[in-house]
């Protein structure tokens, strides 16, 4: 059997490009392509995701250098993390690094025997908590009004926001929805998201009256054979990069202060969802959160919101020099 071996220290986050041979214990670059085709065929991880973890284990095989992989230890892992923190990556960066280096290892266990997974009991250092950033209710209706609809470009972005807005779709679902997964008759979609799980997802009124207008164009652009709802104008199926690109755009047209990408117009209607319904559960089913831990973030939002009212109407929270001295009689 020939051999393809993995270069001791790949430049920072470059592609590991998975070998073809069958995997083996001993051989990096084949350890690699086993855990890569466990992530294609077992787990039927995107495009996006086999991304990630490449770049996340070329951490590994740059850090590891001439050592084992099969026979790194805690303490070496723990190395690893100071390297990496030292570097200036954020604590959520290097739990993620982390996690990937963690499901290789466990692979690698069950598969080939490996002795233990180093990685195991290995903590990232903590980083503040951050809040998802969205829009205040106002401000997004207003944005939204705003958005011109008086050419196909036009129109076509101001589905996508609104469909963004309304649904709370991420920006790979937005770009990769079907025309056969609409149904504006219902006012649902069924969307791929994460783990290619679908979900079915409700369209508000808002967002099916800009979806009819923008079908009604679309095949002025869309190519013949173009399955995707949302099309370039060169007909081809629109990318996540050109979705993040067209919202910019808009930001510096309308003169928005603050940064506008995909993920606020989601995070914002998760946000005023759940401070209207306190459905936890429905919020979670909507966004496709695996687990509702992830979807419990937008109760902070919620209690920041409510925390701002409390101190603005009631008469109790008010500072002393805010209201008036009480008059003694």
């Amino acid at each position: 059997m020939s051999e393809t071996r993995l270069a001791a220290t790949p430049a920072l986050g470059q592609h590991l490009t998975p070998p073809s041979e069958p995997a083996v214990a001993e051989d990096p670059a084949s350890a690699f392509a086993h855990f890569f085709r466990h992530l294609q065929g077992e787990r039927m991880a995107s495009a996006h995701t086999l991304a990630a973890y490449r770049r996340d284990l070329g951490y590994l095989a740059e850090l590891a250098r001439e050592q084992g992989l099969a026979t790194l230890t805690p303490q070496d892992i723990r190395g690893m993390v100071r390297q990496l923190a030292a570097r200036k990556l954020s604590g959520r960066s290097i739990a993620r690094i982390l996690s990937a280096w963690r499901a290789f290892y466990r692979l690698m266990s069950r598969d080939f025997q490996w002795p233990l997974n180093p990685v195991d009991g290995v903590r990232p250092p903590k980083s503040p908590k951050r809040l998802p950033e969205t829009l205040v209710t106002d401000a997004a209706s207003g944005f939204l009004d705003a958005l011109p609809d008086d050419e196909p470009l036009a129109c076509r972005d101001k589905a996508i926001c609104e469909l963004a807005y309304s649904s709370g779709l991420r920006v790979s679902e937005l770009a990769g929805l079907r025309l056969a997964d609409l149904d504006l008759v219902q006012g649902e979609a069924r969307v791929l998201g994460k783990g290619s799980k679908t979900r079915l997802v409700p369209v508000g009124r808002a967002a099916i009256e800009a979806l009819r207008r923008w079908l009604l164009l679309r095949p002025q652009l869309a190519m013949s054979n173009a399955a995707t709802v949302f099309v370039s104008q060169n007909g081809t199926p629109l990318t996540t990069r050109a979705i993040q690109l067209r919202l910019q755009h808009w930001q510096k047209v309308l003169g928005l202060p603050d940064p506008l990408y995909p993920h606020k117009l989601r995070h914002s209607c998760a946000s005023h969802l759940l401070q209207s319904s306190g459905d936890l559960r429905a919020v979670q089913e909507l966004l496709g959160h695996a687990s509702i831990a992830t979807t419990q973030v937008y109760t902070h939002l919620d209690f920041q919101h409510l925390a701002k009212v409390y101190d603005a109407a009631h008469p109790r929270a008010k500072k002393p020099d805010e209201d008036e001295t009480p008059q003694v009689k």
